[in-house]
């Protein structure tokens, strides 16, 4: 019988000796070849000023790598249908384990997905209600507002011992979709006058949608269609006439010799325009959209986009559209209060993604609130979800700012899940700012030690200890605490807020202070976004700067966004006495090989596609004759290659003296973005760049209040101070400045306080604060209170 030998080897396996993901030479975007090792299964947090390297090393490179090779796991064919990635920049990424990266990417637009078809909680509720909701109405379908119901009947031939047979069949889903609004919750009527005019004729130009005027097709389509004069007003119509103008249906049809389908102008910009979601049209579209439509909330389902059907079936006296409208902890309680061990398994599943919502602070949240209203923080903590409680370990979870949009105390709980995700195992990555996070971090890496060109290089490689006495800008600013202001401004006058009820907001009546820089604060979902956005309304001198995404593609520029490259290319062409349009890449200047983009893409199918520097211009994206042509010694693509604080200067004075672009420059670099290159693709900015660049836009616009939503998302601790000191010269200026903001930088600098609470969602939507942060501090009744007494030191 074989005996276990007594003696054990000192030495550790070798399949353990590989505790480290080694990085060397990494170059993507402003890395400088960058070599470091970071170690596994551990918490490493990413530090640096905006712009220095941070999502260039872990997003493009490490996880980037880690994705890429997963990929190459599959099948040619399912490849095919993935996204393409290009191999990172590096000369040797060694150690990479799967990577599962929870970015700020905010969700999916689609105007028919919620939090609960995001997270798959509904798709668990449907099947509850399928088994135990009384009447019985059907399957899971049934419950689902993505799915209508259909039927049909008709005759099949069928084979039979060698014999045709026609036989009659039927079919029928039973759907759950609201067949008025088709499950969007919402019905749009269109305003008729702002669609055409109708004292003119078609060819007069009568329809005054954009995209319908002029001789284009969807204009050639309505006059040659046959079916009415298109030299009569549209008010001498007949009723059949102006019945085909609107409402007819789809009907096949030749102009010009080309085959076209015609439809009535209303379903025709229905499913043009108003399928889409909002935020992803052109301006002038929107424009349009916000002009011509009025959205209401549907009269037949009442807003929850279900049927008839589907809301009559119950459980315990709810519906799915009543469970789905509860706030996430009191639908948690609900579900926990069932006992039906025929369904055990699943109320256990369903259970545990609700406690997730809770754990993680969305508890304040609803299944049914679209997905697209999310902030970035809460979109990205619903993403975290379906990873809590996940059995996968050695995995690398790479993170994105998750504390963006975080109140501190939301901070806390937000660490705990951090660490209980590294102590299963797991490689933990954060890209992070807040001195909280940094704090609880095994390694620390700064990379540094400017932004842009001025950055990518590893400052710093160590413990939170080494980082404080390390002497970078991290390391120097990282005890660095605000303290609270001697004297406050006084008040200039009041914008009157009353019965405020957006949301959560419980009737609330504030007095918000102008002419001063007011403070709204309170934990997440507390509802400061709702009484700010809610009740101030823009336009009419309110200037508001939000979390949207910016909207750009990779010809989109700083110059091209801000509308700097106009008055720059008015300038060349009247120095040169040539026309503007030679010195736009998109225009009649761009180099004819790579058509503008300083690149050739070249498609590989499944494989990564590779672009290649375009060998006709050499990347400049200008054809060779406009290169020539010089304004103050330099060339257009000479200029866009110049840094935004170089470009200051060179615009400042001399031949070059631009006013209009100089001013534009200095907006630029008031907010912190000196070191952007004014021809960068907007695509490689990171989010807080975008968000500054957004706030030097709106600079420029004539208003007496700006409403801000957390500027200091995605800054580091040393731009923190100087944004303080742009909004004390907004201030100063004579503007009223409303920030929405959880950094207790910024609270301490205010000259007034709202605080919201005292929790979340329904225990929430009140002011439990209004006054001056040192009052605030003294009276230490709120959280808020409590985290800045803690913060300033009282």
């Amino acid at each position: 019988m074989a005996r276990k030998t007594e003696t054990q080897t000192s030495e550790p396996h070798v399949a353990d000796s590989h505790g480290l993901i080694r990085v060397h030479g990494a170059r993507e975007n402003n890395l400088k070849d960058v070599s470091i090792e970071i170690p596994k299964r551990r918490l490493t947090v990413f530090t640096g000023v905006s712009g220095s390297g941070k999502s260039s090393l872990v997003f493009d490179t490490i996880a980037a790598e880690s994705q890429r090779l997963i990929n190459e796991t599959y099948p040619a064919f399912v490849q095919g249908f993935m996204p393409n990635l290009a191999r990172p920049e590096v000369d040797v990424l060694d150690g990479l384990t799967t990577a599962i990266i929870v970015d700020q990417q905010r969700m999916g637009g689609d105007p028919r997905s919620t939090v609960g078809t995001a997270t798959d909680a509904n798709a668990l509720l449907r099947i509850l209600f399928s088994r135990l909701g009384k009447p019985h109405i059907g399957s899971p379908k049934a419950f689902s507002f993505n799915i209508a119901s259909i039927s049909g009947a008709g005759a099949v031939t069928v084979e039979r011992a060698g014999q045709k047979v026609k036989e009659r069949r039927s079919f029928s889903i039973t759907g759950g979709m609201c067949p008025r609004c088709e499950g969007r919750g919402a019905v749009t009527d269109l305003d008729l006058s702002q669609l055409f005019d109708e004292t003119l004729s078609l060819n007069e130009g009568a329809i005054t949608v954009p995209g319908y005027k002029g001789g284009g097709w969807n204009s050639r389509l309505y006059i040659e269609s046959g079916f009415f004069d298109p030299d009569k007003p549209i008010s001498k119509f007949t009723k059949r006439e102006l019945q085909d103008f609107l409402h007819r249906e789809p009907t096949r049809m030749k102009i010009a010799g080309i085959n076209m389908t015609y439809e009535g102008l209303i379903p025709r910009i229905q499913k043009s325009m108003l399928s889409k979601d909002k935020e992803s049209m052109q301006p002038h579209i929107r424009e349009f959209v916000d002009r011509a439509v009025t959205f209401a909330t549907c009269p037949d389902c009442d807003g929850t986009r279900l049927s008839e059907g589907a809301r009559s079936s119950k459980i315990d006296g709810i519906s799915i559209a009543d469970a789905c409208a509860m706030q996430i902890s009191d639908l948690a309680a609900w579900v926990g209060g069932l006992d039906e061990p025929s369904v055990a398994p699943l109320l256990a599943t369903l259970q545990h993604t609700l406690e997730s919502f809770v754990e993680i602070g969305l508890g304040y949240l609803s299944l049914d609130r679209p997905a697209g209203t999310l902030s970035g923080g809460e979109a990205q903590r619903t993403k975290m979800i379906r990873h809590l409680g996940s059995s996968l370990t050695d995995v690398t979870y790479v993170f994105d700012e998750p504390t963006t949009g975080l109140h501190p105390h939301d901070i806390q709980r937000m660490n705990g899940l951090l660490l209980r995700l590294r102590d299963k195992g797991n490689t933990v990555l954060v890209v992070e700012h807040k001195p909280e996070v940094i704090a609880i971090a095994d390694h620390v890496v700064d990379l540094g030690p400017g932004a842009g060109a001025g950055g990518g290089t590893v400052c710093f490689e160590g413990t939170v200890e080494g980082l404080r006495s390390g002497g970078t800008i991290t390391g120097r600013h990282f005890d660095d605490r605000a303290s609270l202001k001697e004297s406050v401004r006084k008040p200039t006058g009041a914008l009157e807020i009353r019965g405020a009820s957006t949301h959560n907001l419980q009737g609330v009546d504030v007095d918000v202070p102008l002419g001063i820089l007011t403070v709204v604060t309170g934990v997440a979902g507390s509802g400061k976004s709702s009484l700010v956005h809610g009740s101030i309304p823009t336009g009419s001198g309110v200037i508001s700067v939000d979390q949207g995404a910016i909207r750009g593609s990779r010809r989109s520029n700083p110059a091209t966004y801000t509308g700097l490259l106009e008055p720059i290319r008015k300038a060349f062409a009247k120095e040169n006495g040539v026309k503007p349009a030679l010195f736009s890449s998109n225009s009649e200047g761009a180099c004819p090989t790579c058509n503008g983009a300083g690149v050739v893409y070249t498609d590989l199918a499944m494989m990564a596609g590779v672009a290649t520097t375009c060998e006709e211009c050499g990347g400049k994206r200008f054809e060779a004759s406009v290169l020539e042509y010089r304004l103050g010694g330099r060339d257009i693509s000479e200029v866009l290659a110049m840094p935004v604080t170089e470009a200051e200067e060179f615009f400042a004075a001399g031949e070059a003296h631009i006013p209009a672009a100089h001013r534009i420059l200095q907006r630029l670099t008031d907010v912190g973005l000196g070191y952007l290159t004014i021809g960068q693709p907007l695509t490689t900015l990171s989010g807080g760049e975008r968000q500054r660049l957004k706030l030097a836009t709106h600079m420029a616009d004539k208003g007496g209040v700006y409403v801000l939503d957390e500027p200091t998302a995605g800054l580091h601790l040393a731009d923190v101070e100087q944004l303080l000191g742009l909004l004390d010269r907004l201030v100063d200026s004579g503007k009223s400045v409303i920030v929405v903001e959880h950094h207790q930088a910024v609270m301490a600098h205010a000259d007034w306080i709202i605080d919201l609470g005292p929790g979340a969602g329904h225990d929430g939507g009140r002011i439990v604060f209004e006054g001056t942060p040192a009052d605030l501090v003294a009276a230490r009744a709120t959280l808020t209170a409590e985290h800045l007494a803690q913060y300033v030191g009282a």
